[in-house]
């Protein structure tokens, strides 16, 4: 709760600076004179298309994971690698203090996990059954470390809420230009022109690919603070070499699910501009953050 007032009251701070640069600048006049818009009506159409759908994905994360990813979920288990995930599961979620977490796993060759759940006391971490095929054990514990460390620092919860935010901005900026360029430029005086819809359009396509820059920066970061906490509830040693293991693939690839793919343990990693629309760090960025943390 306290995360979700944190981003509400960071929302409305940026909201108060843009009111006073839009009152300065006569846009709130310009606006109420454009059909009698509201800057505050505006506001909270644009927070309602902006954060509906990432709240959703959020609150229907474990389910469209499950139903998307094929997870089958252990909940009696059957064979001694099922037992040793549930107990090296249930060891660290109380190590970070936080619920157990359903523990699934999904079929796939590429070595990978993820967590989710709109609640860190009743997320889901799952991995892949190449990880538990090309791992070794202490390095399997390391990436559940990882992920249950996802969870602890509620990563799921504040990946949504920026999405929202930012979301919001787009929508509600967009229309602003839209309504700019019409009013003010091509000197629209009836209704709305083309202008305001075109302009609406390429503002919304160029400020979406500036948003996707902020979210994919927040996601790495993310991983670095999770790689932290993996190395805080085993060894530093272990997630390193879990981390090591992860880059003797060749390609280390996202998720099946497009969906989850800023969720898992890894993904593919672009070079130059491409890396900054990336969910994931390159891996030999990660081992040298904790490689640097253990000679400090």
């Amino acid at each position: 709760m306290l995360r979700i007032l944190l981003y509400l009251a960071t929302n409305a701070a940026v909201l108060v600076v843009i009111s006073i640069v839009f009152r300065l600048l006569g846009i709130d006049d310009l606006l109420l004179q454009s059909g009698g818009i509201d800057m505050g009506t505006l506001l909270i159409m644009a927070a309602v298309i902006g954060f509906s759908g990432s709240l959703v994905s959020l609150f229907l994360s474990k389910t469209l994971a499950k139903q998307g990813m094929g997870v089958y979920i252990i909940e009696h288990p059957s064979t001694p690698a099922e037992h040793w995930l549930v107990e090296t599961v249930a060891r660290q979620a109380e190590q970070a203090g936080i619920g157990m977490p359903e523990v699934g796993i999904f079929d796939s060759p590429e070595p990978n996990a993820f967590a989710t759940g709109w609640n860190r006391d009743a997320a889901l971490v799952a991995v892949s059954t190449g990880l538990l095929n090309h791992m070794r054990e202490d390095e399997v514990e390391a990436v559940l470390g990882h992920e249950i460390s996802h969870v602890a620092n509620g990563d799921m919860v504040t990946l949504a809420l920026i999405q929202g935010v930012v979301n919001t901005f787009v929508v509600f900026l967009s229309r602003i230009v839209g309504i700019i360029v019409d009013r003010v430029l091509l000197k629209n005086e009836r209704g709305y022109g083309p202008g305001y819809f075109l302009a609406s359009i390429v503002a919304e396509v160029m400020l979406s690919i500036l948003a996707t820059m902020i979210v994919m920066w927040f996601s790495r970061y993310r991983e670095y603070r999770a790689d932290a906490g993996g190395a805080a509830l085993t060894s530093r040693h272990q997630m390193i070499a879990a981390l090591r293991a992860l880059q003797r693939v060749y390609e280390p690839q996202d998720l099946p699910s497009a969906e989850f793919a800023a969720f898992g343990i890894s993904g593919r990693v672009g070079e130059g501009l491409l890396a900054l629309f990336r969910s994931h760090p390159p891996l030999e960025k990660r081992i040298a953050a904790l490689e640097a943390r253990q000679d400090a």
